[in-house]
């Protein structure tokens, strides 16, 4: 898998903006905890961005097609406004752009692999946070950063409105659909 320097540039951009609108949210403003906050966010919401991105490029590239992350500069800035001054993050922070010839299957199947990606680093978060005592309250608030913010965006993606993946998912295969968005909502609303 190859990544272009602008594909690497847009990442970065899009990494730095959503991590920023996540650690307001999560960490409720501009607290004076705010710069561990970010950091925690940069990792947590790294993690899930960056793997949720690249799955979308790797099966993509499976299917023999051009892919390459472009970031959408205004989506970025929605995302940081509404943070700040409605405390919600609306989550668009670019796409896999996809050339070649592909079956429904395998666009929903290429759409399938960002909130899959999503869904099982949810499961390593909780079960990871879960599985030790832990008492410092940075590493609690990074599993648990974790476990929210890959709930979240595997739901969010799962919707079936416009570029989402939720609706090529849904435009293949509408027992898939109802499978993913059911447990990332189950995920994100009421928890493991």
């Amino acid at each position: 898998m190859k990544f272009s320097e602008r594909e690497i540039n847009e990442l970065l951009k899009a990494w730095l903006a959503i991590s920023f609108a996540f650690a307001i949210v999560l960490g409720d403003g501009f607290t004076r905890d705010f710069a561990s906050v970010f950091v925690i966010s940069l990792l947590t919401v790294g993690i899930a961005f960056l793997l949720h991105e690249i799955a979308h490029k790797y099966v993509a590239q499976q299917y023999g097609c051009w892919a390459e992350f472009r970031s959408f500069d205004k989506g970025l800035a929605l995302a940081i406004i509404m943070a700040t001054f409605l405390h919600v993050v609306f989550a668009a922070p670019g796409a896999v752009m996809i050339s070649g010839l592909v079956t429904l299957e395998e666009n929903g199947k290429i759409a399938a692999a960002g909130p899959i990606t999503n869904l099982f680093l949810a499961v390593i978060f909780w079960f990871t946070g879960s599985l030790f005592y832990i008492t410092s309250p940075l590493v609690v608030l990074f599993f648990s950063y974790g476990y929210a913010v890959n709930s979240f965006l595997a739901f969010f993606n799962m919707l079936p409105f416009g570029p989402l993946d939720g609706n090529k998912i849904m435009a293949w295969s509408r027992p898939m659909w109802f499978s993913l968005i059911a447990v990332a909502g189950y995920f994100t609303f009421i928890g493991l």
